[in-house]
């Protein structure tokens, strides 16, 4: 399993992350569609090509084709946009905010999935990106469809675990 093999190669200084890694994967209550599209999401906007490389072929096998290219599509919108409404958001000049985007953004309204697993995984692409707006909007979403705090919170934990993890082995990568 690529999971184990992924597991094995964290150095023993991050120990703490080799079991979260585990916990937050194999211990997940997040359904199947939920949990694996998310990790995939996830791993694509934490930019390492090993733990994606790892990581995608579970994701894959465990996602319908619908699932595995929404979950790919949550990560290439969401990427955009975080970096657009973060920046928005981070000008002092406040007119920004009226003006129209003009940007495409189609899949958000037609992903594939069900809405809700599209907003997770783009709720959790966006904890990664760092974008506070997009956060809020997804998260709210999420709460307007009667999703819990404990599955919000779900996905972050994810996403943070995965991002300690590409953070991790690309430095250990680079030192070798």
């Amino acid at each position: 399993m690529a999971l184990d093999e992924l597991k094995s190669a964290i150095p023993d200084y991050a120990k703490d992350l080799k079991l979260n890694l585990g916990s937050v994967i194999g211990n997940s209550d997040l359904p199947q569609q939920q949990l694996w599209g998310t990790v995939l999401a996830t791993a694509i906007a934490a930019r390492s090509p090993r733990v994606l490389r790892e990581l995608e072929p579970e994701a894959k096998a465990n996602l319908s084709p619908e699932a595995y290219t929404a979950a790919k599509s949550a990560a290439a919108i969401m990427s955009m946009n975080n970096v657009f409404y973060r920046t928005r958001h981070l000008l002092s000049d406040n007119e920004y905010g009226t003006m129209r985007a003009g940007l495409r953004m189609n899949v958000i309204g037609n992903p594939g999935v069900d809405k809700v697993d599209f907003e997770l995984w783009s709720f959790a692409v966006s904890a990664i990106n760092g974008c506070g707006m997009c956060l809020d909007s997804h998260e709210q979403v999420l709460r307007k469809a009667d999703v819990s705090r404990e599955v919000v919170q779900e996905a972050f934990k994810i996403a943070s675990v995965i991002q300690a993890v590409a953070v991790t082995l690309d430095a250990e990568e680079a030192l070798s």
